[in-house]
C-alpha cells in the first residue's frame, strides 16, 4: 500500500500519515506539489493521499480544498495534528546569532510573535518546513535557522534552539485522507461537500435551512471564489451525519434541487479531537 503526501521526511504531513495508518504496513511517498499528488491518487499510482486543509491559527488552506473538485477522488478519513513549531539550527548555533529563519509561509505566519521577540531574525519563505531544515543543514551556516517539527530536527540531525514557538498553543492542522477507491468507513459520521447557490436573495439562507429542518449539525462553512467567474463564490461545508441516514439523503436531495451545483467530497469518520 502506497501513501502519498506533500513534502519530505520530517514534514507534519508525514506525522498525519503515521496517525492515519498506525499499525498498517505501507510505503510513504513524498511529493513536491499537490497537483502531482492528487493526479497520482486519481490514477491509482498511490492508494491514498494525505493533504492539509485547515489550521486553527491561519484558517482554511484554500489551495488544497480548491483542488478536490478537479479530481475523481473522495475523502475517507481525517486526522488532526498538533503543530509544535520549533526553531531549528545547525549544532553549535546560538540564538543571538540567528539572522535568517526559513520555513513554509504557513508556518511563518503561525509564528509571528517569534519575530517580534527577536527583531534581528528575518523570515524567509521556503517550499516546505522539513525542506527548510535540510536547506540550513546543507549551508552549515550558524546564522540560519528553520521553523519545523521536532521530527524534522531528529531526521536531519539538527539542534532545537527554541521549542513551541507557535503563536497559538492550541495550534492544530486538519488533514484529509483521500483515495480513488470506492470505499466508505462503516463508522462514517461526517460529510464534506461543495455547493454553489443561485446567487439570489436568501439562497444561502435557504440552503442552510435544509440542514436545520432535518436537525443536521453544520460543522463548518467557508466561501471561495469560483475560478473563471467574476466575484462569484462557492461554499465548502462540513456536517455531522452518514450518507446511510435517510434524513441525510433527503437533505442532500433537496439541496441539489435548491443549488446550481452540489459535489459531495466524502463521508468519513471525524477525528475525535474536535467532534
Amino acid at each position: 500500500m502506497i501513501i502519498g503526501y506533500q513534502g519530505v521526511s520530517g514534514a507534519f504531513s508525514e506525522t498525519a500519515v503515521k496517525m492515519l495508518f498506525e499499525g498498517r504496513e505501507y510505503e510513504d511517498r513524498g511529493y513536491s506539489d499537490f497537483i502531482s499528488l492528487l493526479a497520482d491518487t486519481e490514477s491509482g499510482a498511490v492508494d491514498y493521499a494525505v493533504i492539509p486543509v485547515e489550521n486553527t491559527t491561519t484558517g482554511i488552506i484554500a489551495r488544497t480544498y480548491d483542488h478536490l473538485q478537479n479530481y475523481d477522488i473522495h475523502i475517507v478519513g481525517e486526522a488532526v495534528v498538533p503543530i509544535r513549531e520549533c526553531l531549528i539550527a545547525n549544532p553549535g548555533s546560538k540564538i543571538e546569532d540567528i539572522k535568517e529563519v526559513y520555513s513554509h509561509p504557513e508556518a511563518l505566519s503561525q509564528c509571528q510573535e517569534l519575530f517580534t521577540r527577536y527583531p534581528n531574525m528575518t523570515p524567509h519563505a521556503h517550499e516546505d518546513t522539513a525542506l527548510s531544515v535540510s536547506y540550513i543543514r546543507d549551508t552549515g551556516d550558524p546564522t540560519k535557522a528553520a521553523l519545523a517539527s521536532e521530527l524534522a530536527a531528529e531526521t536531519y540531525g539538527m539542534e532545537i534552539l527554541l521549542p513551541d514557538v507557535q503563536d497559538n498553543n492550541v495550534n492544530m492542522t486538519r488533514f484529509l485522507c483521500v483515495t480513488a477507491r470506492d470505499e466508505k468507513p462503516e463508522d462514517a459520521d461526517k460529510v464534506s461537500l461543495r455547493m454553489v447557490t443561485s446567487h439570489t436573495p436568501g439562497s444561502l439562507f435557504n440552503a442552510l435551512g435544509i440542514f436545520a429542518s432535518f436537525g443536521i449539525n453544520v460543522l463548518k462553512l467557508e466561501s471561495r471564489p469560483i475560478f473563471g467567474r467574476v466575484f462569484e463564490y462557492c461554499f465548502y461545508l462540513d456536517f455531522a451525519g452518514s450518507l446511510d441516514d435517510p434524513d441525510v439523503r433527503e437533505a442532500l436531495r433537496r439541496l441539489e434541487y435548491d443549488c446550481t451545483e452540489v459535489n459531495v467530497f466524502g463521508n468519513y469518520k471525524a477525528a475525535m479531537e474536535y467532534m
